[in-house]
């Protein structure tokens, strides 16, 4: 125990390392604060049909992954699965399509262009999901039925993961890296004492 705390004694004395670690933690907290906004036009006091469905199943891994704001019907419900999900394909694509596999030879410039097609799939998968996920929501929960709701909250629901991948992003930038996988690991943590 006593090596632990020494430990966290040599971090703190590295200035860069300090800054890089509380750079991460405040984006983690805009990403936990951001889990709790609910979409405009939907009244979480009514959200215990959608909580009881998400409680457990596939939907429930899927609130777990998002640190419960799928359940909440947060701007942030949709999380990183559909970033996943389109990595994914393109992984899978680099392997059968000459195109994306001389886009991965390239290096640098090849990656850019792959991560790029990727941010370009993922909205794709966030238009198709994002109307997927607001029929989960009850009846009784929109205050705003309709149209206008239906086309708010996919801009609202796309918008949130572009934002999430782009908090991943400052954190592989600027934080302590891997910020996607913090991001997911940071949704499971906050889901645990729930799941106890």
């Amino acid at each position: 125990m006593k090596k632990f705390f020494e430990t966290l004694k040599n971090i703190y004395k590295i200035e860069d390392l300090r800054t890089r670690i509380l750079y991460t933690l405040g984006i983690l907290l805009i990403y936990r604060l951001g889990s709790k906004v609910v979409l405009p036009g939907v009244n979480p006091m009514e959200l215990a049909e959608l909580q009881q469905k998400t409680s457990q199943g596939v939907l429930g891994i899927l609130d777990m992954f998002s640190g419960g704001a799928f359940s909440s019907a947060s701007i942030f419900a949709l999380g990183v699965m559909p970033y996943i999900s389109a990595s994914i394909v393109i992984q899978l694509l680099t392997i059968a399509v000459p195109y994306f596999q001389r886009m991965q030879r390239e290096g640098e410039s090849g990656r850019r262009k792959m991560n790029q097609i990727t941010r370009y799939l993922t909205v794709i998968i966030l238009i198709v999901q994002a109307p997927t996920y607001l029929t989960q929501i009850p009846d009784a929960a929109r205050v705003l039925p309709g149209v206008f709701f239906t086309l708010s909250s996919i801009i609202i629901l796309t918008t949130g993961t572009m934002f999430i991948m782009w908090l991943g992003e400052r954190i592989t930038d600027k934080g302590i890296g891997n910020g996607i996988s913090l991001i997911i690991m940071i949704g499971i943590i906050a889901r645990f004492p729930f799941a106890l």
